[in-house]
């Protein structure tokens, strides 16, 4: 706690010390007064004002703690005031004259001026949670103490409060059962109150005709027995015979009554302010409460009388107190001291508010069905509505106990009355959207007046600025919300706009909003209309609303943009779009519009139309330079667009990008970049990797900025887990490889050539066959390029030095003569070798990209094994049948990969997808796998050995698989089904040739 509520928290506590001592004080000053007037109380009254002087004393030295605590001049001087107040009444009790006194008792000490006391009789610290502030009773030791009938080791405050209340001795020794006892031993009754019949006191007392007084309910009770006439009306208590029913009023006596009661309940309502502040157990503290809620509930009078000594104000402690019970009957004794105003303006001064707050997540059903009850009550004025509001913690428990109906439906229907309450405050709407509970603020921006609905509206853009929510909005809400849009208040436009960017963030509201008539409203502010003095955010807002509209999931054929019917797909729309795209607007409105044309990109016929607007406009160069902006998000999304738009236009995109100022070295270093890999650095890699691989003119770009050494280096980095993982990386791995697998397609060209001889790039994809970090696109794409590599093997192959001829060189002689020094001299073949029995010359994987030479065969084959993924099987496949195809000594090639058992991975591969071949329109390579796959068969029976032939035509599943593929596959699957069938002599062979045969 600070300073400064230390201070307040001490001055409420000496405040309400003084307020104990004026009232404490009092009564013995009146007393003292009637001492000449009623001599036959002096005693009595002696000894109560004795006791309050103790009182005042121990009250006092309490305030001097508390005073000396503050250090204030102030409160040191009305400590003093007391004192001397105190000492004043001391020396007029000993001017009193011994003679005064009917019983010597006193007398002595009396006249002595010493009245002995003890004070703090019990334990100061046994009184828990109201111990600071609060008096401290004390009983004379002088006076002998009656006799309790109860036989208890705590002393009950009956017992404890009979000091204070003894009369003299006359009446001798008397113990109290209950503090109404305490009471009417000080304001003693009368017989005459009390009416024969009921021996009650009388509320109504009327006289008889006998002259006797009754209550007026009793005695005509009584008079209903006679009624018959037979009998004479006898007088209950005299037994005369009365002639008349005839009851008299008596009004002397019926105003004494009330008098008394008055004064009673008075007495009563003190006596228990006393007990509450003296009570050293639980017990008393409950008793007093229970004769607090008695008295409260008779009159509202005696509920004035307790605001007004202090009650209302201590109770409100009591709330802090460690009882349950005490907690729980304080707060149904505040609920009806609060039903009043005034009681409200009391507690509104307290902490009582955030101390009930507090004990609504009370483990006791009964304290919080108590606490939500004095909540209720609280609430229903219009002083504590904010306070309440405004207390931490206190709407969102509201709203957790309203909506938790099931566990507690009493809790949660007061707590549905007290938020209908709170709603009256309207800051309490906006603490009740900032707890996520929105349907008031809704209400009452579709219900509300005008000034009411932009307050709602302010206030829901103020939570939406100050923290992100998800927010489900009502369809007549929405409408509102939009009509705000065409508001003349720049202020509520903003606002209106703002809440709508955040609602239709939320997908489930994309419908809602086009219903509302939300999209044309947007179109319009982003195309047609135009303020003069108003900035670009408008635009910015009504293009974000759309985007997320569109982003939504609905079908963006269906989403009507204007009056005339276009819809957002429309080239009409689309046009608008491309066209307000310029690097000199906002990133945050380019960036809305990116997201729309990608959002379009989706379905193939909106697809269709953006690339069509695109190529018109030349809107891909603009794409392409929104890629290097500041804006991250700008730029992240500008690349998902060309990615989306490159197997359309990519080689338009390639020309663009390779002529953009900076490119592709931009996109290099920003895969290059360190740290932890992000979305940037994977869609900069995927981007190079998705354009179409045969640019020639990006390749070429991508090798003069030292694309392909900096791919390497990234690629060894991840595999070696040098760079930070996170979940880009698989999309960063596939783009790396993709780009480097690109430069295969174009080995025509020398340049390239040569930097895939360079970087041997023939061992680097066969290594990523088994080091793929777990993705099947690197696998796949290693394949294709392993396949576009071995394609070239036969060109490159050189025949041994003695079958040279000198006249004809061969390509790759002619190249390394042309480009000497740029090839490492270890990797130059050597000028005697091993023959490769496939490619017919002397082989290596650097410089003829031999698959043999290199070790890919194992690695192909494993992923035939390993592999279900059909894309990546056809791949592996079209890499291996390289060893098998025209070009090579398919005879060597087929035993080089029957030594690895290829026939049974190949087998394996056709039953694992059989399904491709048939129709083919089959997951992953759509009838391509098992093309391949009979293919390779054919070549096996063909031209394999004895043991080939013999595991081939072992295979059981194989003729029905190669019918199969013949009655329901594709033109060319049924062409190579057929000629497998044909060698396993299950079609005939028509191109057998017959001899003319003479008759």
């Amino acid at each position: 706690m600070s300073s400064a509520a230390a201070i307040d928290a001490e001055q409420e506590n000496f405040m309400d010390v003084g307020s104990h001592l004026h009232h404490a004080a009092a009564p013995g000053t009146t007393e003292l007064q009637k001492v000449q007037n009623s001599p036959t109380k002096t005693l009595h009254i002696m000894e109560y004002l004795a006791a309050n002087v103790d009182l005042a004393k121990d009250l006092v030295a309490k305030c001097s703690a508390v005073a000396q605590q503050l250090m204030d001049d102030d409160l040191l001087g009305i400590t003093e005031d007391l004192d001397n107040v105190i000492k004043n009444i001391s020396n007029e009790l000993n001017r009193i004259p011994v003679s005064t006194f009917a019983s010597s008792r006193i007398a002595e000490p009396a006249v002595s001026g010493h009245l002995q006391v003890v004070r703090n009789l019990y334990d100061q610290h046994s009184c828990d949670g109201y111990s600071e502030g609060d008096m401290s009773m004390v009983v004379a030791i002088e006076r002998p103490r009656r006799r309790t009938l109860h036989n208890s080791d705590m002393p009950r405050l009956a017992d404890f409060l009979q000091g204070m209340y003894q009369e003299s001795h006359e009446f001798g020794g008397q113990s109290f059962n209950s503090l109404p006892e305490v009471a009417e031993y000080v304001e003693p009754l009368y017989d005459s109150f009390f009416c024969p019949l009921t021996n009650k006191v009388m509320v109504d007392p009327v006289t008889t005709e006998s002259g006797v007084t009754f209550d007026r309910r009793a005695i005509e009770d009584y008079f209903d027995k006679f009624t018959d006439g037979s009998e004479p009306v006898i007088c209950p208590v005299t037994k005369m015979s009365m002639q008349s029913k005839t009851l008299r009023s008596n009004v002397p006596l019926k105003s004494t009554i009330v008098e008394w009661i008055t004064r009673n309940e008075a007495t009563r309502v003190r006596i228990a302010r006393t007990a509450l502040s003296i009570a050293t157990t639980e017990a008393m503290v409950l008793e007093a409460i229970h004769e607090l809620k008695v008295l409260a509930r008779l009159r509202r009078k005696n509920r004035d009388r307790m605001h007004k000594i202090g009650i209302t104000k201590f109770l409100a402690r009591l709330l802090d107190h460690k009882d349950a019970l005490i907690r729980r009957d304080t707060l149904d004794l505040l609920c009806l001291l609060v039903e009043d105003d005034a009681g409200k303006e009391i507690i509104a001064k307290t902490r009582a508010v955030s101390r009930t707050i507090k004990l609504l997540s009370s483990s006791s059903t009964d304290e919080r069905h108590a606490a939500i009850t004095f909540l209720v009550e609280l609430s229903k004025s219009e002083l504590l509505l904010e306070n309440i509001g405004s207390t931490a913690g206190s709407i969102l428990i509201l709203t957790t106990m309203k909506f938790n109906g099931s566990d507690d439906p009493i809790a949660a229907e007061k707590a549905g009355e007290v938020l209908k309450n709170l709603e009256k405050c309207p800051k309490n709407i906006k603490y009740m959207a900032e707890s996520g509970y929105l349907d008031p603020l809704q209400r009452h921006l579709v219900e509300g007046s005008e000034d009411v609905q932009m307050e709602m509206v302010s206030y829901l853009g103020e939570v939406i600025q100050k923290q992100e929510m998800t927010i489900n909005i009502a369809g007549s809400a929405s409408e509102i919300l939009i009509k705000m849009v065409h508001s003349s208040n720049t202020a509520i436009r903003k606002a209106a706009l703002d809440v709508l960017v955040q609602i239709s963030s939320h997908h489930p509201n994309g419908k809602t909003l086009v219903d509302a008539g939300a999209v044309p409203v947007m179109v319009e502010e982003l195309f047609i209309r135009k303020i003069d003095d108003e900035p670009m955010g408008s635009k910015t807002e009504a293009a974000a609303v759309l985007a997320n509209i569109v982003e939504s999931g609905l079908n963006p054929e269906a989403i009507i943009v204007n009056k005339e019917g276009h819809v957002i797909t429309s080239k009409y729309s689309v046009y608008n779009f491309a066209h307000m795209l310029k690097c000199s607007m906002p990133d945050t409105l380019n960036l809305s519009i990116v997201r729309v044309l990608l959002a379009l990109t989706v379905l193939p016929k909106p697809l269709a139309t953006v690339v069509s607007v695109m190529k018109e406009q030349d809107s891909s160069q603009t794409v392409i330079e929104l890629m290097g902006t500041l804006s991250e998000s700008l730029g992240i999304a500008a690349m998902r667009l060309l990615i989306a738009l490159s197997p359309q236009m990519g080689h338009t995109i390639a020309e663009k990008l390779c002529k953009a100022p900076g490119q592709p070295g931009n996109l290099v270093k920003s895969i290059s970049m360190h740290g932890r890999i992000t979305e940037r650095h994977a869609l900069s890699a995927t981007l190079l990797a998705k354009l179409p691989y045969q640019n020639i003119a990006l390749n070429h770009a991508l090798l003069n900025c030292g694309a392909v050494l900096m791919v390497l280096a990234k690629i060894d980095e991840m595999q070696r887990g040098e760079r930070r993982v996170s979940r880009h990386a698989k999309a960063y791995m596939e783009g790396l490889v993709g780009a480097l697998v690109r430069l295969t397609t174009t080995l025509y060209d020398q340049d390239v050539l040569l930097a895939a001889m360079d970087h041997n790039l023939t061992s680097v994809l066969a290594d990523l066959l088994v080091r793929s970090a777990g993705s099947d696109e690197v696998q796949r794409l290693a394949a294709v390029g392993l396949e576009n590599l071995s394609s070239q093997s036969p060109n490159l192959s050189q025949p041994p030095t003695e079958e040279r001829r000198p006249k004809k060189k061969n390509i790759i002689r002619r190249l390394r003569e042309a480009h000497a020094g740029r090839v490492h001299d270890n990797r130059r073949p050597p000028t005697h070798g091993r023959v490769c029995p496939v490619h017919r010359g002397v082989c290596s994987p650097t410089t003829t990209f031999c698959l043999v030479e290199a070790g890919a065969v194992e690695g192909l084959l494993c992923v035939l094994e390993s592999n279900e993924n059909g894309r990546v099987v056809e791949a592996a496949l079209g890499a291996l049948c390289t060893l098998m195809d025209d070009a090579v000594d398919v005879t060597s090639g087929v035993a080089v990969l029957a030594e690895h058992d290829a026939a049974r991975h190949v087998l394996r591969a056709l039953r694992q997808h059989r399904e491709d071949g048939q129709g083919g329109h089959g997951d992953g390579g759509a009838g391509t796998v098992a093309r391949r796959c009979f293919w390779a068969v054919e070549r096996f029976m063909a031209h394999g050995g004895e043991r080939c032939v013999r595991e081939v035509t072992s295979d059981r599943a194989l003729p029905s698989l190669l019918v199969s593929a013949f009655h329901k596959g594709d033109a060319a699957t049924k062409q190579v089904a057929e000629s497998v069938l044909r060698c396993l002599h299950r079609m005939p062979d028509y191109s057998a040739t017959y001899e003319s045969v003479e008759l």
